[in-house]
Order: structure tokens, then sequence, then C-alpha cells
């Protein structure tokens, strides 16, 4: 089943565009909740430097990254998930990114 859960969410990666994935990137590399491996300062320094880039809201606005409600739906399933997912859905994310 997990791994179901696993493919589901990163379908939904796949057919985010690259401002979504990078806003999600950024939710899951300064995030506290979970077990993930990857939510290391470099990892948010990296895709927040790249979204300032390609997004002008981002570059000169606080963002209320819940207006964005495919990232808070994927944020949500990412919590269900065990540990083991949640960072294979990461390592997946940051490396279709990077």
């Amino acid at each position: 089943m997990e791994n179901e859960k696993v493919k589901y969410l990163i379908d939904m990666i796949n057919d985010m565009d690259i401002k979504n994935k990078l806003r999600l990137a950024i939710c899951m590399s300064k995030s506290e909740w979970s077990g993930l491996i990857y939510n290391s300062k470099e990892n948010y320094e990296k895709f927040d430097s790249i979204l300032k880039d390609i997004d002008e809201e981002y570059r000169t606005t606080l963002i209320n990254f819940g207006k964005y409600k495919l990232v808070m739906f994927a944020m949500a399933k990412l919590m269900e998930m065990e540990t083991t997912d949640q960072n294979k859905v990461a390592l997946y994310l940051f490396n279709n990114i990077s």
C-alpha cells in the first residue's frame, strides 16, 4: 500500500510546474515535522535561490504557501507516509529539480 502512495505522490510531482516543485521542495527542506534526511539548510538555500530566479512574486514578497493548494495537498499526503517513503519522495523531487 505504501508503494501506491509513493507512486501517487511522484505522479503528482511530475504533473507540477517547476515553480510548484520548488515550492514543495522549499516546504520539505525547511520542515521539522518529519524524519526527512533532506531537510537541510543547504537544500533550502539552493531551492530558495532557484525559485527567486524564476518567480517575481517569490522574490519580492513574503509568500503564503497555503495559497498553493497543490503544494499543501502534496505536503499533507507526505505527512501521512512512513519516514522511509517520505525520503523516497523527497529524493525523487530533489533529483528532479537538480
